[in-house]
């Protein structure tokens, strides 16, 4: 390979127009000292003057945009017949990209309070649309199933029994240890509390209570929408990413009746089977607390569940499970629709079902309490 050429750029006042002579191979490799003589050299000129590149060497991208800023467009225009065409041509692009390149305009700084008002803004206009959705994806299921019901040949049990045995049967260990475990705790705090007014004996109708009522339905609740819901976004979401779903309308079948419809129906009955257990388990927690902290033994703590609780806490906490169950299998079938095809857009409406199922259960549970008190139920 052939040495570097040293660079230069020197001005002839002896020639009248005075001429500007480069010479050199003006290359990134003497970039620092071409830009040096290319500044002091720029003042010393006038529009009159002429430039000779005959003696000019190899050239690269950073030796042409000085010479570019050196020459200027009417000098560059005149003189650039004199060289090869690969210079030639670089010369002109690298010109063309300088004069073309504008320096982003800094947008304005906007109002912090504007800005706040804004993202809330679009966030309520979100929900509102995700509202509307879910609303209309319900009445699809819902119509689908109605049409679907006065024709038993065309139920797909196989698909059914399946998911109720991956969202109840494979959850059902868990439900029950988590239940258990909030059982004790709830039976241990209350014991805690009581303990000071001398009313012990009352933490059995606490742990009845609240899981009767509340905690067995709201947690089964939750830990189906952590499992169950992103379960089924993923599924559909995967199947829509592969295009399995146009395949599936092509083939002249229904998305909801083969995929949605064995989902939702699995967990309608999947859910409250699961929060009777969670019931069961919640009250054997507390009653393991009573027996071992509070001198309360078995046969005494069924006895006062006989005497103080009725059958309507029981109902009232069974009743929420299918509402709960529906709601869970559609938000996660229709985030499993809205994914686009990537795998991140996978993650993101699977991590949007969950969020959305826990806020609607927490959200109608809340409503559901408040209406059941007023009922006096």
């Amino acid at each position: 390979m052939e040495p570097l050429s040293p660079p230069s750029a020197t001005l002839d006042t002896s020639s009248h127009p005075v001429c500007l002579r480069i010479a050199g191979d003006w290359t990134l490799a003497h970039y620092a000292n071409l830009r040096r003589q290319s500044q002091s050299l720029r003042t010393q000129y006038g529009d009159d003057a002429v430039a000779d590149l005959s003696q000019l060497g190899r050239l690269d991208t950073a030796g042409a945009s000085l010479l570019a800023e050196l020459l200027g467009a009417q000098r560059l225009t005149r003189c650039t017949a004199q060289l090869p065409e690969a210079n030639r041509a670089l010369l002109n692009t690298v010109y063309t990209s300088v004069e073309n390149y504008c320096i982003p305009v800094r947008e304005p700084e906007r109002n912090a309070l504007l800005m706040l008002l804004e993202r809330i803004g679009c966030a309520v206009g979100t929900l509102w649309r995700d509202t509307l959705q879910l609303l209309g994806f319900a009445g699809v299921i819902l119509q689908t199933l109605m049409r679907r019901a006065l024709q038993p040949h065309r139920w797909r049990w196989t698909p059914v029994v399946a998911h109720i045995e991956q969202t109840g049967l494979d959850a059902a260990p868990i439900v029950a240890l988590l239940t258990f475990l909030v059982g004790a705790v709830v039976a241990f705090l209350g014991a805690t509390v009581l303990a000071d007014f001398g009313a012990t004996i009352f933490t059995v109708d606490l742990v009845a209570f609240s899981f009767l009522r509340e905690f067995a339905v709201l947690l089964t609740a939750i830990l189906m929408a952590g499992r169950t819901a992103s379960a089924f976004t993923a599924q559909i979401g995967s199947m829509k990413a592969n295009e399995e779903i146009d395949a599936i309308r092509t083939l002249g079948l229904n998305p909801i009746e083969l995929l949605v419809l064995p989902r939702v129906l699995a967990l309608l009955i999947s859910l409250p089977l699961l929060t009777f257990v969670a019931m069961l388990c919640g009250m054997v927690g507390g009653a393991v607390v009573c027996a071992l902290s509070l001198d309360i033994p078995p046969a005494m703590f069924l006895s006062l569940l006989q005497t103080d609780i009725g059958v309507q806490h029981l109902l009232v906490g069974l009743v929420k499970a299918p509402f709960f169950a529906f709601l869970i299998a559609a938000i996660g079938c229709l985030e499993g629709f809205k994914v686009s095809g990537s795998a991140e857009s996978v993650g993101a409406h699977t991590t949007s079902a969950v969020v959305q199922s826990i806020f609607v259960v927490i959200v109608l549970d809340a409503v559901a309490a408040l209406y059941f008190m007023e009922m006096g139920w």
